[in-house]
């Protein structure tokens, strides 16, 4: 993406979950459009820099850590612009495992709490640290990901396919509350997308179970799926998230826009 369209030019863009995956891919996207995006990760160290971004390192699931992110950021460059709550975690899990094979993979209560500690109080956590930021500066903009799940649910994913239509839910109140401040609070809904590299043989093999399968006959089969027969790119989600922080989306509140190629419950 060539710089000078979106205006971001030396806007302060916090990514959580920024080390990697599609997060990665959102940073990369927003320093490409002259945006100076920030890596907040588990998996950083404060002051290190990853391809040309600044790191804080930050546990999302911590309100002293989150806290200390903020600071630290506002310290290093004097502002925050934006917020991409991107930091998520999902873990197959069924509801009932009703064939008693493998109950590991069977929701219980630390699966729960993980992904919704991580999922859901992470975001709201960050989201009210950057927020407070925003306000002494007069406005800002905060873009929560969410996912297609959280609108049509998910086999063998209910526990995550809730986080995210928790996310959504906040996302709409969020910017009921915010908007006469001049902060922005919208959501993206990536559908299936191409592999990240984060997915492990572990995971794999829990969502499998989950579908009934075997991990080898998980689908990519994506002309059945989704109308336009392809799984999406990260540089797509990177490419919105990049417009959606911009001031060209400066009408654009209190809504979740889904990038799923077609295969959407709206």
């Amino acid at each position: 993406m060539k710089q000078g369209w979106l205006g971001l030019e030396d806007h302060v863009v916090v990514v959580t979950g920024g080390a990697s995956g599609i997060g990665k891919h959102v940073a990369d996207t927003l320093m490409a459009a002259g945006a100076k995006a920030v890596v907040v990760d588990m998996n950083v160290k404060t002051g290190d820099m990853l391809d040309g971004a600044y790191c804080v390192q930050c546990n999302v699931t911590d309100h002293e850590s989150v806290q200390a992110m903020a600071d630290a950021v506002v310290a290093k460059f004097g502002r925050i612009d934006a917020l991409v709550n991107n930091a998520g975690i999902n873990l197959p899990r069924l509801l009932v495992d009703v064939k008693g094979e493998r109950p590991e993979y069977e929701l219980n209560d630390a699966s729960f709490t993980k992904m919704f500690d991580v999922n859901v109080k992470g975001v709201f956590l960050c989201a009210q640290a950057c927020a407070k930021q925003m306000l002494k500066q007069g406005g800002g903009v905060i873009v929560n990901m969410s996912s297609e799940s959280g609108k049509e649910g998910s086999q063998g994913q209910s526990a995550y396919s809730a986080t995210k239509g928790a996310v959504d839910s906040f996302t709409r109140s969020w910017a009921k509350e915010l908007g006469k401040y001049n902060i922005r609070v919208l959501a993206c809904a990536p559908g299936i997308m191409e592999a990240t590299g984060l997915r492990s043989e572990a995971y794999n093999d829990a969502l499998a179970y989950t579908r009934g399968c075997k991990p080898e006959e998980l689908s990519t089969d994506y002309s059945k799926v989704i109308p336009m027969g392809r799984d999406g790119k990260l540089d797509e989600v990177g490419d919105l998230v990049a417009y959606l922080v911009s001031d060209r989306a400066s009408y654009i509140a209190g809504t979740t826009i889904n990038i799923s190629g077609g295969k959407s419950r709206g």
